[in-house]
């Protein structure tokens, strides 16, 4: 979606050229097979290692941090590759959304039209949102420094909350935040609150 933006506001006489429905295809294509290799290597460590105790899991969803927990062996080898998949599918995608942004930005403040400026931020303000939203719940549940002071329970319910948002909450809020920017969704919400008021 950065990419997408960029190429819309930086480039935007090429964009049906450089977006082309085989980018797309390839992009959605590379995301999928990524993601479910990064998924069957997880899974398959996790897999292999020995459980011990009530093996009870202590959180809404079979959470890979939740799962490691129960383990009664080194898990170091998980540790490593969550470690990397965590610079593959976290930091590395959200350097291409920072550097997208920042020619973004750039392009815009060139922009002579204040109409134009206002028009190329509200195209890039719904995507903002949801990178913000689920970047940082993700980036506070994987890559958070394990603090002393909280007690097990409450790490325990704060890793619940975050992972119930960035899995539940967060896709939810996705159609909703982009249909914000459709002029027919923005018609009907201003008479609803209207209707509402009088």
């Amino acid at each position: 979606m950065a990419f997408d933006r960029y190429v819309a506001i930086c480039n935007p006489l090429r964009y049906s050229i450089i977006m082309s429905k085989m980018v797309y295809v390839l992009m959605a294509s590379a995301s999928w097979l990524s993601g479910g290799i990064n998924s069957i290597v997880q899974t398959s460590l996790a897999m292999q290692l020995p459980f011990c105790g009530n093996n009870i899991i202590n959180h809404f969803t079979c959470e890979i941090l939740a799962v490691l927990k129960l383990a009664c062996a080194d898990i170091s080898l998980n540790i490593i590759t969550m470690v990397i998949s965590n610079m593959v599918f976290l930091v590395l995608p959200l350097l291409v959304i920072f550097f997208s942004y920042v020619s973004i930005l750039y392009t815009i403040l060139r922009m002579n039209s204040a109409a134009g400026r206002h028009k190329a931020f509200s195209t890039c303000s719904a995507h903002l949102t949801v990178v913000i939203i689920f970047y940082g719940t993700i980036f506070f549940m994987y890559a958070k420094p394990k603090s002393q002071d909280l007690t097990e329970d409450k790490m325990q319910t704060s890793d619940k909350l975050i992972s119930l948002f960035y899995g539940v909450v967060t896709p939810m809020l996705n159609p909703i935040i982009y249909s914000l920017r459709n002029k027919d969704v923005k018609a009907a919400v201003k008479y609803l609150m209207n209707r509402k008021l009088n």
